[in-house]
């Protein structure tokens, strides 16, 4: 989105699915009535002002809609007490102990009848506003792949009939694991945005961070939660030194380290020692950790790239995934030499759903090119540009591939 009115529009758009949803009890229903009330919201704000609470316009109208749907479509009991709710109801508080509309319908969603995979893309698609095709990139499938998940997921909601509801606070440790994956692909989305002409999304980094703040604060002493929220904030410390004042992007061993915010990168630390005293190791705290290797690295080079290595190799037992496996090439041939970390990256070029994620060629890449292996380098490199990667990620591949190729 580019104008102030859609970026507005797009930021309000999982809140107000959120309240209309929780009212409802009908997920399909309350994104469809959102989904008109932003297409008025575009048509009349771009006449005119913004209101002051664009949230709560969004809300009213979509309440509205979907009770004109609700009246329109009442043959059945349970139509006829949806739209007595909705009559009751403009926009309750939220129940129980979680203090926020987004986080609650974020555990609602979390519901273990569906598979763990479909319910985090769900839940994205939904709520977080991502679309179809950031979802899939994020999960390293198609993106007609991810829009069949999303269909089979909301059918299923539907013909099973699962409620759409905040459980008791007593089911709510078993669903944490999956909003902590919700919370974690928001900010991973926002961090390294697959969209658009910027390098970072800043509205999805902060809706991430203040969702795990939250967290943290219903689940005090768990250590994963206060491992991601760690994790978060200290990734997050190196914002301000990510983009050029171009917009081009700047590698993490070129950036200025003086602009990195201490105060996000002393609380993320506190936050990691006090999950790490509690001994109980999971994955966000091990991602925690690395990003702390880097948080406190005064220079590039006093970064601990072979300590980096250990954290991902057991980051890998934890999620053996292709994305950890790359990451931890990288760090292996930063400490042992770009051969070491190559022969990881070849591994992985087998498995079908690596040959469309454009990051995998970028990695080997520049592997082949420390290597002083040009030709392949440029193959490597024309391969991640031919699978069409964000604009700033796509000139910093040109830029790479024109060096390659040498003065004109």
């Amino acid at each position: 989105m580019s104008s102030p009115v859609e970026g507005v529009v797009r930021r309000e758009w999982g809140r107000a699915v959120a309240v209309v949803a929780r009212i409802t009890g009908d997920l399909g229903l309350a994104e469809d009535a959102v989904q008109e009330a932003c297409a008025l919201a575009l048509d009349r704000w771009a006449a005119g002002s913004v209101p002051d609470d664009p949230a709560a316009w969004l809300v009213t109208v979509a309440r509205n809609r979907a009770l004109d749907r609700v009246r329109r479509e009442a043959l059945r009991s349970a139509k006829e007490e949806a739209a007595m709710r909705l009559l009751a109801e403009q926009d309750p508080a939220p129940p129980g102990s979680i203090p926020d509309d987004r986080l609650q319908l974020i555990f609602a969603c979390c519901h273990p009848a569906l598979d763990p995979g479909v319910r985090v893309a769900l839940t994205l698609r939904t709520l977080c506003g991502l679309t179809t095709a950031e979802i899939a990139r994020g999960f390293l499938v198609a993106e007609a792949t991810m829009a069949q998940r999303l269909v089979r997921a909301k059918r299923k909601i539907r013909d099973a009939a699962i409620p759409l509801r905040v459980p008791p606070d007593a089911e709510l440790p078993g669903r944490v694991g999956g909003v902590l994956r919700v919370i974690y692909l928001v900010f991973t989305e926002g961090h390294r945005a697959s969209d658009g002409a910027h390098v970072v999304r800043d509205d999805l980094c902060e809706e991430a961070i203040r969702l795990a703040r939250l967290l943290a604060g219903l689940c005090p002493d768990e250590p994963e939660v206060l491992g991601l929220l760690g994790l978060l904030l200290l990734t997050d410390a190196r914002r301000p030194a990510r983009t050029a004042r171009d917009g081009r992007l700047v590698l993490l061993g070129d950036q200025d380290r003086g602009r990195w915010d201490r105060a996000k990168v002393a609380e993320g630390t506190g936050l990691l020692d006090r999950a790490m005293r509690r001994r109980q190791p999971g994955p966000y705290q091990l991602q925690a950790a690395i990003a702390a290797c880097h948080a406190t690295a005064p220079r590039a080079g006093d970064t601990d790239w072979a300590q980096i290595a250990a954290l991902y190799a057991a980051l890998a037992r934890w999620e053996p995934s292709p994305v950890v496996q790359a990451n931890r090439a990288v760090a292996v041939a930063m400490a042992d030499g770009p051969a070491a970390g190559l022969a990881i990256i070849d591994d992985l070029g087998g498995e079908s759903r690596t040959e469309g994620w454009h990051l995998l060629h970028a990695c080997r890449a520049d592997l082949l090119r420390r290597l002083g292996r040009g030709a392949e380098a440029a193959a490597a490199y024309r391969a991640a540009l031919a699978l069409c990667p964000p604009p700033a990620e796509r000139d910093f591949l040109a830029a790479r591939l024109a060096e390659l190729a040498g003065p004109p």
